[in-house]
């Protein structure tokens, strides 16, 4: 071979070389632009699956006084650490066939049967978490309406009506009226959202302390331990009439042993590991909540989980509001004073 056809070949494999280099090259950026584009996308759509209420705009000024302000956040501690007062409402929307085949009713409409009051200390390593029953009277105050005008104020009314009547506005006033706290955030939780949630982190696991035989939310379980899956634990949350005298009291006692079992699974799940998982969670979280607009963003919630990193399910304590019977109905329940108040002043100091 000649010197000149050596040359040739030589040439011949530079450009080979350098158009498998080019395509190499080519691919890599497809492959991060579609990567870049794919998590625009995903932000996109999580931010964009929160809806909100603006809480702070429909209440005005007529509200407990807010808690004084933490100091300023240094450079050591950028995240906010002051204690935080947040209502949690658990939507139960019972319409529609997939709705039902969760163990739903037939009633139409969403109504709150679940409402937590979470209140995080100062320094945000531990937390009170304070159910209100449904079944509580009380007397609703007159709220704004989204449609214009105000509800009258209702005297001896159930507490979760406030929800049916005004939505989340009038039942954070209704809160707010009751307790004397005032509520710095609002969380709706969609009931069939949590089932999705609860799947996506791959169940919880609860340890039941009785018997459950409930045909109306189509739970059967035995005393003891059991890994529920989403559409079961949705099952225990709705649970009552199974349970001790069948009211609202048994089935809070059951919710919040399904708060404890979901943190502690949050806690014992590393997301970051696993992308797909995290989007799976964050794609349920996003789409089943409404929020006030102080929380109506990934960052904004993304910040709040940052700031409750060093708040572990042991130091989450959970109690029910004080009440007794009703002397008007014994179906009903009311406040239980002083104690109830006792509380309550407990989550303003």
């Amino acid at each position: 071979m000649t010197r000149h056809e050596e040359h040739g070949d030589a040439d011949i494999r530079v450009r080979r070389r350098s158009r498998t280099l080019r395509i190499a090259g080519l691919t890599l950026a497809a492959a991060l632009v579609l990567a870049t584009a794919t998590a625009g996308y995903a932000y996109w759509h999580l931010n964009h699956n929160i809806k909100s209420v603006d809480i702070n705009s429909a209440l005005g000024d007529d509200r407990p006084a807010p808690a004084p302000a933490p100091s300023a956040s240094s450079a050591a501690a950028p995240l906010p650490s002051g204690a935080l007062n947040i209502l949690v409402l658990g939507s139960d929307s019972r319409s529609g066939e997939a709705d039902k085949e969760l163990g739903g009713g037939d009633s139409e409409g969403a109504r709150s049967d679940t409402a937590m009051v979470v209140h995080i200390d100062a320094g945000r390593t531990a937390a009170t978490v304070v159910s209100i029953p449904r079944d509580t009277l009380v007397t609703r105050p007159s709220c704004p309406l989204p449609s214009g005008g105000t509800t009258s104020v209702a005297y001896g009314s159930m507490f979760n009506s406030a929800f049916s009547v005004g939505g989340p506005v009038c039942a954070v006033k209704t809160v707010e009226s009751v307790t004397g706290v005032r509520m710095d955030h609002f969380v709706e939780i969609d009931f069939a959202g949590f089932a999705r949630l609860v799947d996506a982190l791959g169940g919880v696991d609860v340890t039941t302390s009785q018997d459950i035989d409930d045909d109306k939310s189509h739970l059967h379980l035995k005393a003891g331990p059991h890994h529920l899956d989403g559409k079961q634990a949705l099952a225990l949350a709705r649970t009552r009439h199974g349970i001790g005298d069948g009211s609202d009291l048994g089935r809070i006692g059951l919710q919040q042993l399904l708060v404890k079992a979901l943190l502690e699974q949050i806690s014992g799940t590393d997301l970051l590991t696993d992308p797909a998982r995290l989007y799976q969670v964050a794609d349920a979280v996003t789409a089943s909540i409404t929020t006030d607009t102080g929380l109506d963003s990934l960052a904004e919630l993304t910040g709040l989980g940052k700031s409750l990193k060093g708040l572990s399910a042991d130091h989450v304590k959970t109690v029910m509001m004080p009440v007794v019977q009703a002397p008007s109905d014994p179906n009903r329940v009311i406040a239980k004073e002083p104690d109830a108040q006792d509380l309550w002043e407990s989550l303003r100091r």
